[in-house]
């Protein structure tokens, strides 16, 4: 072998076990007791205070290069990913130029990343009005899927579809078995609520309450019905929602929903006005709000959680004025989401191998990744040892995001992550060796 791994808290397929792991050729062989007699030119015997993960599948992540590569960059970004114990991300297609909506700027995307990342990289293509020949192009190029707006975006590149448009692209892409994944705000629904401004966190929360959520979700679930097609929802804030995507699933529907860590972490008591570096769309809500996510993710009605790791340049989150109305709308948090995760997990009595498959095997799943995010034969050597006892304070210095605004600053976390290895090689954060991945090919 070229590396056995001895373990003794490795989390598997049978839960959080005993185990020597066995790589070869950037591969798992073999995942056998503690105590199995392996031999291999590199063997790791791990602490006992350490867990044995699989690597993080990050499906969420936008990396605003080329255009904005102020804002966030492949090679930051990937480094930040790798500190955290994400091997793999999925980079969506706005806030970047050109948006990822044809071919030639999916070219531009890749020609941005390649050789500078540091963990593996994919691609979702984008969905506009008007771009359903365009999609299919995107789909033969390789973009693992594809994403939509139902309200402003925020980029004029990157329209939200009609009602209308949501069906038509729906039913394109069922006829592709295409996965497309929704920011499931309704631009109507926003129209009817005065629009946020100045500092007030309260006005910002009622700029956007839970009906707008509750009317776009109802609306993919509608589309998705009446066309067979897979519809996902991205980054769900609003727990209001949830019934209508249990109830749809048990139907048959094919949709599926996110969550992230700041939706499963703050709360909108805890935001003091003018503090900007909170402001994201969908917004984050109330604590009971909060305890009804973490509900549906044990329930299973939540099938995953991301980062949405959205940053932008710091003079946008106009942290000067606190102006809420006027502020972009992202959280920074790529390095951090696994402890901020942990951390909230916990204290909620919920084990570290389930945080592993909402972080790693779903999104893998939802991003049709078959050699990621588990630890089992057959699958990629991407693998994170994590102390999920130690603890540290978030401080900016120690990120290495591009743009390191973050509402976790000063923040206390559990769970460090001390090594990385991506396909069985430990990361090394001069020397990129992530690869640019493919629907069309195994990168393996």
């Amino acid at each position: 072998m070229d590396l056995v791994i001895r373990a003794r808290r490795a989390v598997t397929g049978q839960g959080e076990v005993p185990a020597t792991v066995s790589v070869r050729d950037g591969r798992i062989a073999a995942v056998q007791p503690y105590d199995a007699a392996v031999h291999g030119a590199d063997v790791v015997e791990l602490d006992d205070d350490v867990v044995l993960l699989p690597g993080l599948v990050d499906s969420h992540v936008h990396i605003n290069e080329p255009g904005h590569a102020t804002w966030e960059g492949f090679a930051s970004a990937t480094r930040a990913a790798a500190a955290g114990g994400i091997t793999t991300l999925v980079d969506m297609p706005v806030d970047s130029v050109p948006a990822t909506v044809s071919v030639a700027a999916l070219a531009a995307k890749r020609a941005a990343a390649e050789g500078r990342c540091h963990v593996d990289v994919g691609f979702w293509g984008g969905l506009i009005p008007g771009g359903i020949d365009a999609a299919a192009a995107l789909h033969r190029a390789g973009v693992l899927g594809f994403k939509c707006f139902l309200a402003d975006s925020g980029a004029p590149d990157f329209p939200p579809l009609s009602p209308d448009g949501l069906t038509a692209a729906m039913r394109a892409l069922r006829e592709l078995d295409a996965v497309l994944l929704v920011h499931a705000e309704s631009d109507a629904e926003i129209a009817k609520r005065p629009a946020a401004r100045g500092p007030s966190y309260a006005g910002f929360l009622n700029s956007r309450p839970p009906q707008v959520e509750e009317a776009a979700v109802a609306a993919v679930i509608d589309a998705a019905r009446a066309t067979g097609a897979r519809a996902h929802i991205v980054h769900l804030s609003s727990a209001t929602a949830l019934p209508l995507i249990a109830a749809a699933r048990r139907d048959g529907v094919r949709v599926s929903a996110e969550t992230c860590p700041h939706y499963l972490s703050l709360a909108a008591e805890q935001i003091p006005d003018g503090a900007t570096e909170f402001a994201c769309c969908p917004p984050i809500r109330e604590a009971a709000n909060r305890e009804r996510l973490w509900s549906g993710l044990a329930a299973g009605t939540l099938d995953l959680v991301v980062s949405d790791h959205s940053p932008c340049a710091a003079e946008l989150k106009h942290r000067d004025t606190g102006d809420f109305g006027a502020a972009w709308g992202g959280i920074s948090s790529l390095q951090l989401a696994l402890p901020i995760v942990w951390t909230e997990a916990r204290g909620r009595g919920v084990p570290l191998a389930e945080v592993a498959r909402w972080m790693s095997e779903r999104p893998a799943r939802l991003a049709g990744l078959p050699a990621k995010g588990r630890i089992a034969p057959g699958y990629d050597a991407d693998l994170c040892v994590f102390a999920p006892g130690e603890t540290f304070t978030v401080r900016v210095e120690d990120l290495h995001h591009r743009q390191p605004i973050t509402p976790y600053t000063g923040r206390r976390l559990h769970g460090v992550v001390r090594r990385t290895w991506l396909r069985g090689r430990d990361i090394d954060p001069t020397h990129p060796a992530g690869r640019l991945l493919t629907r069309l090919e195994d990168p393996s």
